[in-house]
């Protein structure tokens, strides 16, 4: 093979080989690019499940914590209805006890 013919192969084998490596090189990128992508749509995902998940939480904690309110205010009331009933019973022995400590005050004076 005469030399001039050599060095041509040589050439074209040398841009083919530029060419294989340009094209991998552009392939690369796209697919990183697309990995990129794919990436940052998996953690906007992942995030609105996360936001979506912490909403339900803390309807539910709320829910939860009006129940728990609701339930102590019922407590509360019967409670103070239990007092006032039993206040109420006592009224009669109050005013007994009140007018005999005042007779013993006004006799102590006499």
């Amino acid at each position: 093979m005469p030399r001039p013919e050599v060095l041509d192969r040589i050439k074209e084998a040398e841009e083919e080989a530029d060419e294989i490596v340009a094209e991998a090189t552009e392939d690369r990128e796209a697919r990183l690019a697309e990995a990129r992508e794919a990436a940052e749509e998996i953690r906007e995902q992942a995030r609105e499940a996360a936001d979506a998940d912490a909403q339900a939480r803390l309807e539910t904690a709320r829910e939860e914590i009006e129940a728990e309110r609701e339930s102590i205010i019922e407590e509360g009331e019967n409670a103070r209805e239990d007092l006032e009933s039993q206040a109420e019973g006592r009224v009669d022995e109050v005013v007994e006890y009140v007018t005999d400590l005042f007779e013993e005050a006004v006799h102590a004076q006499t």
